[in-house]
């Protein structure tokens, strides 16, 4: 399964950013909450300590003075600010509200800081422990103006909210500016997979970014390789056709000039089987060639070009006409002005295996008809016989290499409709395998895209 890179930018930028918007979150809340905190435990301490000087204690009985206080005696705090409590060590309330809660100290700790629910208010408590000459006084003082928790978690909320909308508006922001600077890449991609695998021209490396221009020298260096290989090859099949079809062809000279001479006449016969394996021999070798030459990878490098299929009917049929009239078989045309993208030499080759076996295996004085021109908007080729015709059994066997039909007349190699559906393959053509007029006879069809 490929991965994207936009989703993996996306994904490597979203973690740390949710990260980064729940601590600033923390961090404002902290913000917010530490100053009202430290401010309310400097108030609670200042009251429990001005409450403790205000305690009066006598007769062993410990009272509160409510007064004005003597000089340098600070003031009691304002009501509306601070509620008090003073209990002894047993916990009995000796003066102020009996809300706050009792809270039982040790010697070893003589402050608490806690939080109490008064009033339905989450307060900030403080709790101080006094030793007096009569025995342990506990002050217990709340700060009514302290911060008020639930309002400060639902302000660290909104923050949260509001932090993480912004990073959904940032990651589409993000989003948007990854697709934008991914179409140079989105370019590469649709001009390499709209080219045919004919197509090795090299990428405009000027056109691509600099981050991705190493993977264009690469397909170019990969392409000119692939065009070297092929011309390499189609080298060496036209090597390969040349240097058979000389030979073979003087051969058959020789062997026609043999056959005439009277000093060969008590062999003749032997001669008529050697002219006629030497034919087979040339027409077995032209096959297999063109076989080779239909291969698309053979046909990488080929530049196609406009075909006018009209001509290439006309310059077939003319190769064959003596045939056909030796043979006693009525071989005409009906064509139609259409072109076609392609190599003018594979589709003569294509043509001229389709009309050699449509005279082969039609019986003399029946007729083959070879068509050119347009089917619902697209060029076509077909090559009609009166024949015997294909049985739907065998029509798709037929296009395989070196199969021939059972009684089939002659000596043929099984490779004609093999290469006609190679070089049909190669341009995307679909070759169909049918009856002909009225039932009688073949008609094969290749429909162009």
């Amino acid at each position: 399964m490929t991965s994207s890179i936009s989703r993996q930018l996306i994904l490597w930028l979203a973690i740390p950013l949710m990260l980064l918007a729940l601590c600033g979150a923390l961090v404002h809340y902290f913000n917010s909450v530490a100053p009202g905190v430290i401010s309310s435990d400097r108030r609670l301490k200042e009251a429990a300590n001005a409450l403790m000087a205000h305690v009066l204690i006598q007769n062993g009985q410990v009272t509160l003075d409510t007064g004005g206080g003597a000089d340098g005696q600070p003031p009691l705090p304002a009501p509306d600010s601070i509620k008090f409590a003073l209990r002894d060590s047993q916990g009995h309330l000796l003066a102020g509200d009996a809300q706050l809660p009792v809270v039982p100290m040790n010697a070893s700790n003589p402050q608490l800081l806690a939080m109490a629910q008064i009033d339905h208010r989450s307060l900030r408590t403080l709790t101080t422990r006094f030793d007096t000459r009569t025995g342990v006084i506990i002050i217990t003082v709340a700060d009514v103006r302290a911060i008020n928790e639930p309002a400060a978690r639902y302000g660290l909320m909104s923050t949260l909210l509001w932090d993480f909308v912004q990073l959904d508006i940032t990651l589409v922001l993000v989003w948007i500016g990854i697709q934008l600077g991914l179409r140079p890449v989105k370019r590469l991609r649709n001009e390499i997979a709209e080219r045919s695998p004919l197509d090795l021209r090299p990428i405009m490396e000027s056109s691509v970014p600099r981050e991705i221009a190493p993977v264009v020298v690469t397909l170019n260096r990969l392409f000119t390789m692939l065009r070297t290989a092929v011309q390499s090859q189609q080298q060496f099949i036209a090597n390969t056709a040349h240097q058979l079809r000389t030979p073979l062809t003087g051969m058959q000279a020789q062997l026609d000039i043999l056959i005439g001479e009277p000093a060969a006449q008590p062999v003749k016969t032997r001669l008529l089987t050697l002219q006629e394996s030497v034919r087979r021999l040339a027409h077995s070798s032209n096959q297999l060639l063109s076989l080779a030459r239909a291969d698309p990878a053979a046909n990488i490098a080929t530049k196609n070009q406009p075909v006018v299929l009209s001509a290439i009917v006309g310059e077939v049929v003319a190769k064959f006409f003596d045939r056909a009239l030796q043979a006693n078989l009525d071989l005409g045309i009906e064509v139609e002005p259409v072109s076609v993208v392609a190599d003018p030499s594979l589709l003569d080759d294509l043509l001229s295996n389709l009309v050699d076996n449509a005279l082969k295996y039609t019986p003399p004085g029946g007729r083959v008809t070879v068509r050119a021109g347009k089917r619902n908007g697209a060029p076509y080729l077909a090559v009609e016989d009166t024949g015997p015709g294909i049985a739907e059994t065998e029509r798709q066997r037929v296009r395989q290499r070196f199969y021939r039909l059972p009684n089939s007349p002659g000596h043929g190699s099984g490779l004609g409709l093999a290469i006609v559906d190679e070089i049909a393959h190669l341009y995307g053509a679909t070759m169909t395998i049918g009856p002909g007029a009225n039932g009688q006879g073949t008609q094969i069809l290749l429909q162009f895209p």
